[in-house]
């Protein structure tokens, strides 16, 4: 936050450092914004605090907008305003998502993965979706519409659109932030939303250490020569599983 030593000090003084630490810095920053907040949490890994406030944040930033467009919004009676009723944040979300929110696109897997391995997701799309396996994955950078916030959207779609959840583990992956989010998100979901399982992805040889956090997950490995031909079939299995 651009805060000197003597400040920090100084903060820890108050009887609510955090507050006063947010109030200040919201009066001297131009990047003070919930995004910038939410990306500083994520580099000092505390994901938990963005899962446990996640409503609370959702619902704060729907009452700002809801403010700032009724300050902006000119003076009409009702007869003759034209508005039509906006649709919530989590409706309306996807490609083939329904607006109204009645209906929501739900897909099979979620699929965590680095731009610099998308010759592999589109080879996991052929593989999965356009054979008989028939399986719907969830791509980012495919189904999600754009002008959304990123990270309340990627937690909506893990957490209640996605069945499953597969990483694709490279040394690209390692140095991913959103990776890194959305990994750690799905771990720290509670026991029983755990059950949609992580599914782990190794297609091309590593140079860095495995992640650590996934090492007590099964591995499918598509680097293996013994277990190749079995690869598309056990992951598609994976999968389809209720």
């Amino acid at each position: 936050m651009g805060f000197e030593y003597l400040e920090i000090k100084n903060y820890e003084q108050h009887q609510n450092p955090t507050k006063m630490i947010l109030e200040n810095w919201q009066g001297t920053s131009a990047q003070a914004t919930v995004g910038r907040l939410l990306e500083m949490l994520i580099a000092v890994e505390r994901v938990d605090v963005i899962s446990d406030l996640q409503g609370l944040i959702e619902e704060d930033c729907r009452k700002y907008l809801k403010k700032k467009q009724l300050q902006e919004q000119p003076l009409q009676v009702p007869e003759v305003d034209s508005c039509v009723p906006k649709t919530l944040e989590m409706n309306g979300i996807t490609i083939d998502d329904d607006p109204s929110g009645h209906m929501p696109e739900l897909f099979d897997a979620f699929i965590c993965y680095c731009n610099k391995d998308i010759d592999f997701v589109h080879e996991m799309i052929r593989q999965l979706e356009q054979t008989e396996c028939k399986l719907k994955l969830c791509v980012f950078d495919r189904d999600v519409l754009p002008g959304t916030c990123v990270w309340s959207i990627t937690s909506e779609l893990i957490e209640k659109r996605c069945k499953r959840m597969v990483v694709i583990i490279s040394d690209d992956y390692l140095d991913s932030d959103a990776c890194d989010f959305q990994t750690k998100f799905a771990l720290s979901l509670c026991p029983g939303a755990r059950s949609k399982r992580l599914i782990p992805v190794k297609y091309k040889p590593m140079k860095k250490k495995f992640p650590s956090i996934l090492r007590f997950l099964t591995l499918c490995d598509y680097t293996n020569p013994c277990t190749t031909s079995w690869f598309w079939g056990r992951l598609a299995k994976a999968l389809s599983l209720p």
